[in-house]
């Protein structure tokens, strides 16, 4: 049986095709107009762009996994982190975003432990 491509995967998939074809023709752009791709990253020019497209895409792609995630694992308002983002950082949000998830793991872990250790039979 063939996995089935779910809307989220595509959605995921045109991210990556718009990542790729985004940064590759600002980078190919560097290359043609023969900057120096280092120092245009402190001052202008192509390479700026493509960081900024690889940026935003990343930033997109991870805003979605933030809220489908959270939604999966019963977090509250996941879109609050999304939100957040816009005035701080995404660099500070996804891995607050993941710290968050891991507690949650954690948490399900330990009562799922705890219920099979209810079921388990009394020693003699």
């Amino acid at each position: 049986m063939t996995p089935r491509w779910t809307p989220l995967a595509i959605t995921y998939l045109v991210l990556a095709v718009g990542g790729l074809v985004g940064t590759f023709a600002l980078n190919v752009w560097s290359v043609v107009l023969m900057r120096n791709y280092l120092l245009d990253l402190v001052q202008s020019g192509p390479a700026v762009g493509s960081i900024g497209v690889d940026i935003m895409v990343a930033a997109i792609a991870g805003s979605i996994l933030i809220i489908v995630e959270g939604r999966r694992l019963g977090m509250r308002r996941p879109w609050l982190y999304v939100l957040v983002s816009l005035v701080t950082a995404f660099a500070f949000v996804f891995p607050l975003f993941l710290a968050m998830r891991e507690r949650t793991l954690a948490a399900r872990r330990m009562l799922s432990t705890a219920g099979s250790d209810d079921l388990a039979e009394p020693a003699s």
